[in-house]
C-alpha cells in the first residue's frame, strides 16, 4: 500500500497544529505552504467530512509569543487555543540572528535561550493538547553526546527533560550520533537524512555528472561520517573513501583538540568527481583542508554536501577556498540559519527540505507508517537514471511531488 493509501485511509490523531518559533519563520511558513496545498488538492474526501474539523485550512500556524522582561527572563503566550490538537513546535536551535534587551543591553540569543523558549512553549501548552511534537533539526548539544571524562551528557538530558515535560515524539535531523537515542529508549526519537535532496540539488545544478565507479567517489572527512558516506555510495552505486583526523590530545583550543592532520584511506581518485558527506559545516576548517588535499591529490571536482551550515567563522575562508579552486560546490539545506550572504554566492547550492519536512509532519499525523520518509532510495535511483537518460527534468517539480 503507498503512502497516499495510508494516509487516505487513516483520520488524523487530531486537528494539526504548527507552533514555529521565531527561529524558524522561514522553514515554518514553507512547510506550513506545502501541507495546506497538499491537502486543499488531495484530500477533498477529509474536507468535506464533519467529523474531521478543520482539516483543510489556509494556515495550521497558531499564534504564540515569547516575550522578555527588562531583566531577560521570558515567557511563552498563546494567542489563540490549543486543547484538543496534535500540536508540532519547529524550531532552530542555532539561529543567532535573534537577538532581546536585558538591562538596557542588546543580547543576541544562544541555543541555551533558544532551548529555554522552548521549554517554556511546552509549559504553555500545559497539557491541553492532544500531542505534543517537537521538530528541532539540529539536535541541542549533539555534539556533548558522549562523556570522556567527567564532563556533562547535555543532550541525553535534554531528550530526558522533554519527555518528562511530557512530550510525546522527537524529530531531528542528521544527528551527530544518532545513539544519544538510548537515553530515552522507550520514547519516540525519529531521526532523518537528507541524501535524496543532496543528489537532487546536485544533479540540478551540474549537468555533466557521472554516476559510476569510474568517476564518482563519496568521502567521509572522518570516522564520524562514515556510516553516512557508506550509505550515499551504496545508493550511487560508487565507491567510498575516509579520512581520519590525527589530533593532538595533550591541548585543547576552543573546547576542542587541535587537528594535526588528515590522512586518507582508500582509493585512488585521480580524475574522478568528489562527493564530500558530513552532518555539519561548523568553523569549516577541516572541511577545507580536506577539499584541498582532495584537489591535491588530482580530485577533478569536490562536492562538499552537508545537512548544516554553520559557518561559526563567517564565510571568508570559503570565499578563499573556492578562489583556490580547493572545492566546487557547497550543498546544505535550509533546516538552519545561516548568514544571508551565503546565498549569494556562485558556490552556494540550497537543499530544500521543507516539502520533506511537511511530509513528515503530515504522516504523523495521520499516524501511518514513517517508513515512506526513511527510505529514499528508490527516489534516488529514479532522480539518476532520468538525468542519465539526459531527459528533460524539472527538479523543482520533483521536490514538490517526492518531498
Amino acid at each position: 500500500m503507498t503512502y497516499i493509501n495510508q494516509i487516505d485511509n487513516s483520520i488524523p490523531v487530531a486537528q494539526l497544529a504548527l507552533v514555529v518559533h521565531e527561529s524558524a519563520a522561514s522553514l515554518g511558513r514553507d512547510v506550513d505552504r506545502f501541507i495546506s496545498a497538499k491537502r486543499k488538492k488531495d484530500r477533498q474526501h477529509f474536507v468535506n467530512n464533519p467529523v474531521i474539523e478543520g482539516y483543510s485550512k489556509d494556515t495550521y500556524i497558531v499564534d504564540v509569543k515569547c516575550n522578555r522582561f527588562g531583566t531577560g527572563e521570558g515567557k511563552a503566550v498563546f494567542l489563540e487555543s490549543i486543547r484538543g490538537k496534535d500540536v508540532f513546535i519547529l524550531l532552530d536551535i542555532c539561529n543567532n540572528s535573534l537577538t532581546y534587551k536585558m538591562n538596557g543591553f542588546i543580547n543576541h540569543m544562544s541555543p541555551d535561550d533558544l532551548y529555554q523558549d522552548l521549554k517554556r512553549i511546552i509549559g504553555a501548552i500545559a497539557g491541553k493538547a492532544k500531542r505534543v511534537n517537537v521538530i528541532m533539526p539540529f539536535l541541542y548539544e549533539g555534539r556533548q553526546h558522549k562523556r570522556n571524562s567527567r564532563e556533562s551528557l547535555d543532550c541525553a538530558f535534554m531528550l530526558e527533560e522533554l519527555y518528562k515535560m511530557g512530550i510525546d515524539n522527537f524529530i531531528t535531523f542528521d544527528a551527530h550520533d544518532p545513539r544519544v537515542a538510548n537515553s530515552i529508549p522507550l520514547n519516540g526519537f525519529d531521526n532523518y537524512t537528507p541524501p535524496y535532496q543532496f543528489i537532487k540539488a546536485l544533479l540540478g545544478s551540474e549537468d555533466d555528472l557521472i554516476i559510476d565507479k569510474e568517476h564518482l567517489v563519496v568521502i567521509s572527512p572522518d570516522e564520524g561520517a562514515l556510516d553516512r558516506s557508506v550509505y550515499f555510495a551504496n545508493v550511487l552505486g560508487v565507491n567510498t573513501g575516509m579520512f581520519y583526523k590525527r589530533r593532538d590530545y595533550s591541548t585543547v583550543v576552543n573546547g576542542k583538540n587541535p587537528i594535526v592532520a588528515h590522512e586518507f584511506l582508500g582509493d585512488d581518485i585521480d580524475g574522478k568527481d568528489v562527493i564530500v558527506m558530513d552532518d555539519m559545516i561548523s568553523s569549516g576548517e577541516s572541511m577545507i583542508d580536506t577539499a584541498r588535499q582532495l584537489k591535491q591529490m588530482n580530485a577533478k571536482r569536490v562536492f562538499i554536501c552537508c545537512t548544516f551550515g554553520l559557518f561559526t567563522n563567517g564565510l571568508k575562508s570559503f570565499d578563499e577556498g573556492y578562489e583556490k579552486c580547493y572545492f566546487d560546490k557547497v550543498v546544505t539545506t535550509n533546516l538552519n540559519y545561516f548568514p544571508p550572504e551565503l546565498k549569494t554566492k556562485p558556490y552556494y547550492i540550497e537543499a530544500d527540505m521543507s516539502g520533506f519536512l511537511a511530509d513528515v509532519v503530515d504522516f504523523m499525523n495521520h499516524d501511518v507508517s514513517m517508513s515512506n520518509v526513511h527510505t529514499p532510495a528508490e527516489k534516488i535511483h529514479d532522480v539518476i537514471n532520468k538525468y542519465n537518460e539526459r531527459q528533460q527534468y524539472d527538479f523543482d517539480e520533483i521536490g514538490k511531488k517526492d518531498s
